[in-house]
């Protein structure tokens, strides 16, 4: 199966692709896409068609994509929101599913702790696809999204088998609890 993970951003775009093999995940190609000092609307153009190609190269299988957090400046979360979506559109418009993960858990996976640092996420990702060098940032952080869904499409996979057995045996998931 391959991933394709985008670590999205107005001015650069991150994106990684990898393979995984029962348990085994393999490198394929990362990179950025970096956008022109030019208006929105032609700055999310070139993220979408970016995205796009990427696509077109590599035919992933599914997508993962980072979620937009709250920052501080409300006008700075709103524009990443923007490149999120035109990254987003790109991604259905070939079809892929596509996972959403928020930095947390994409940390929590790749570093093993949330609060990794970008220096820490760099270092794990580049260990666990035995790359020969250290991958810029955004694509260090887009590697870190596929690498996310690569190991939790597992878990939800497993779930998602329980629930039709779980419902025939009239069970279902309340507030997370089982009930009756």
């Amino acid at each position: 199966m391959k991933i394709l993970g985008i670590d999205p951003g107005l001015r650069t775009t991150g994106f990684g692709v990898i393979h995984k093999q029962g348990n085994k995940l393999g490198y394929i190609a990362s990179g950025t896409i970096k956008t022109a000092d030019v208006d929105l609307p032609q700055r999310l153009k070139t993220i979408l068609s970016g995205v796009s190609e990427i696509i077109r190269t590599y035919s992933p299988d599914c997508a993962a994509i980072e979620k937009v957090f709250v920052n501080v400046n409300p006008q700075s979360t709103l524009l990443l929101g923007q490149a999120r979506g035109a990254a987003i559109c790109a991604l259905v418009g070939a079809d892929l599913v596509v996972a959403e993960y928020t930095a947390l858990q994409i940390k929590q996976a790749v570093a093993g702790h949330g609060r990794a640092q970008k220096q820490q996420v760099q270092d794990m990702v580049q260990r666990m696809l035995q790359l020969p060098g250290m991958p810029g940032p955004d694509a260090a952080d887009a590697l870190g999204v596929a690498i996310c869904h690569a190991h939790s499409g597992d878990a939800l996979s497993t779930l998602g088998g329980l629930a039709p057995e779980l419902a025939r045996k009239g069970l279902r998931m309340r507030r997370g609890r089982l009930v009756g």
